[in-house]
């Protein structure tokens, strides 16, 4: 079954042509190394009426900020594992260009797992 790598963070709005820039940066390194599909989503819909808990509340975002649900997508853990090893001994995630800079995002209001597929169309 498919394995995917999710990701929620908060980007404040100032950031978000940084992260874009980040974000498009990624999708290539991880395309480049096997990745079935990689996606990064702004929030458009944060407050549906039916939802106690928006991830606006569970990630503290402020007016300011947006929230992003990012995800990777490969054919099982041990391709995500691969691939994630290949991505980490890739000379561009050195590159000065990243390196030096700091996050266009909060690290530590960022929420990431693995996740095995159940139910999958």
């Amino acid at each position: 079954m498919t394995y995917v790598d999710g990701f929620v963070l908060v980007v404040p709005k100032k950031n978000i042509k940084a992260y874009v820039k980040m974000a498009q940066w990624g999708k290539k390194l991880w395309m480049k190394h096997g990745a079935l599909q990689y996606l990064e989503c702004i929030g458009d819909d944060l407050h549906p009426k039916w939802c106690k808990l928006p991830f606006t509340k569970i990630m503290k975002a402020k007016k300011s900020d947006t929230v992003w649900y990012s995800f990777i997508i490969y054919k099982n853990k041990a391709h995500r594992n691969r691939v994630n090893a290949k991505v980490m001994k890739d000379p561009l995630m050195n590159n000065p260009q990243w390196k030096d800079k700091p996050m266009p995002f909060d690290m530590k209001r960022m929420a990431n797992g693995g996740f095995k597929a159940i139910v999958e169309a």
